[in-house]
């Protein structure tokens, strides 16, 4: 009986004492916001950055957690004035028992509406890192890995400055997205030295855009990885088609890289070509393919002109208005039957090109043609800095038979028979906006 009643005067001790540290705790964390002040200085302190937090408070439903409002991080003084995060919201759920310990192990975050704002310099920094965290880690942030991250209604872009430290043009940026990533490391993500896998999870996004390339309606796998950034798995809608395909970022040196694999079905052209202002209004059709692209970005008003890559591409059922391949074909060798390519002359069944991006030039090995009237086969490239210069040539095969003098004078001026139909070959120069067509050798 005596050990019942000691057992029990110690259950009672220690729930006494548990109510006791409770009510210090509830006493000291509902009046979060008068150490909020002392919490921005000690952020700032390990960040090495400018801190703003408009509210602090606490929540006891459905357990423990830090609710901050208005959050922002600025960038440091080499960079120009702006946040490197703004977060309407966040909610931090903590670890009771780490608490009773004096410790704060944040279990979970939900990020409401942030922005994720991220700048690279020229001499090769971004402007989150910390790099006196790499020296010294007692100025790392003590946060640990979190379990679980949320991100609700955020924006991400990211951006190069120029050579003169002016701010470059964006060059990524993804709306309304959002996403769940498991083992956040925070700190290892501002850490330049970091070589670990930082988070993955999943994510979805209304409006992707890289360079003048748009995707809405994203979904996809990412990774948080030794400086990179992964999507995998990505599928999205894009130009009236869908893409799928892989997509990875790497943040390490003094320019930034990309590398993207992806397959793409029924993208319209003209909407495609409309995003780049030298090609508006060039050609029509749906395309389909695969193609792998990868470069640096450079600290240029231009950061994706180093791109270079690789692949295959169908267009079908559709124009280019400005070759007018049959007419101009025909107008060479002065043919009398047109056959079926008298009508609609820039209107083409199917183009079926392999593509090397290089230098700012598409060139193709292999081009096959089949018009109405008219079926070509051909090579060559055509410069995509501005200039749109073509420099192909090919075979052109006339599907319709032409009169024995037709023939004749086309043989005479170059041209070949077989099987009742002629073929010649031909160089296409000048620029997509005046071609100038002449008969090859």
């Amino acid at each position: 009986m005596a050990i019942r009643r000691s057992t029990g005067l110690i259950l009672v001790g220690i729930a006494c004492a548990l109510l006791v540290v409770s009510i210090f705790l509830v006493r000291t964390l509902s009046n979060a916001d008068r150490y909020r002040s002392m919490v921005i200085s000690y952020l700032e302190e390990k960040t090495g950055k400018k801190v703003e937090i408009g509210r602090l408070a606490v929540t006891f439903s459905p357990g423990v957690a830090i609710q901050v409002d208005d959050f922002g991080v600025k960038s440091p003084p080499l960079f120009p004035p702006s946040y490197i995060v703004k977060v309407a919201r966040i909610n931090a759920q903590l670890d009771v028992r780490a608490l009773l310990h004096r410790q704060v192990v944040i279990k979970s975050l939900v990020l409401e509406q942030p922005l994720i704002n991220l700048v690279s310099d020229p001499d090769g920094p971004w402007n989150f890192e910390n790099p006196a965290a790499a020296k010294n880690r007692s100025n790392s942030l003590p946060i640990g890995v979190v379990s679980l991250v949320k991100i609700k209604r955020g924006r991400i872009i990211a951006s190069n400055l120029l050579a003169s430290d002016a701010a470059g043009p964006v060059f990524f940026e993804a709306h309304e997205v959002f996403s769940e990533l498991d083992n956040v490391n925070p700190d290892a993500i501002t850490d330049p030295a970091s070589t670990t896998l930082d988070g993955q999870g999943t994510l979805k996004a209304a409006l992707l855009r890289f360079g003048s390339i748009e995707a809405t309606n994203l979904s996809s796998n990412i990774r948080l990885q030794a400086r990179r950034v992964l999507f995998t798995d990505a599928q999205a809608e894009t130009y009236g088609g869908n893409t799928r395909g892989e997509l990875s970022i790497k943040l390490s040196g003094k320019n930034p890289s990309f590398k993207t694999d992806a397959t793409m079905k029924r993208i319209d052209m003209a909407q495609l070509l409309s995003a780049f202002r030298n090609a508006r209004g060039k050609m029509t059709g749906k395309m389909e393919g695969d193609l792998k692209i990868a470069g640096e970005i450079g600290h240029s008003l231009h950061p994706l002109e180093g791109l270079h890559g690789s692949g295959h591409l169908t267009v079908r059922d559709g124009q280019v208005p400005s070759l007018k391949l049959n007419a101009n074909l025909m107008k060479l060798a002065h043919y009398n039957d047109l056959g079926p390519a008298k009508n609609d002359p820039s209107s083409f069944n199917v183009i079926s090109a392999d593509l090397e991006l290089d230098h700012e030039r598409i060139s193709s090995k292999v081009i096959d043609i089949d018009g109405y009237g008219v079926d070509i086969d051909g090579s060559g490239s055509i410069s995509i800095t501005g200039s749109d210069e073509l420099d192909y040539h090919g075979v052109a095969e006339i599907v319709s038979k032409q009169g024995f003098m037709t023939n004749l004078f086309a043989r005479l001026a170059g041209g070949t028979l077989k099987d009742g139909k002629l073929s010649f070959p031909f160089r296409i120069g000048g620029t997509i906006d005046n071609p100038v067509f002449s008969k090859g050798k």
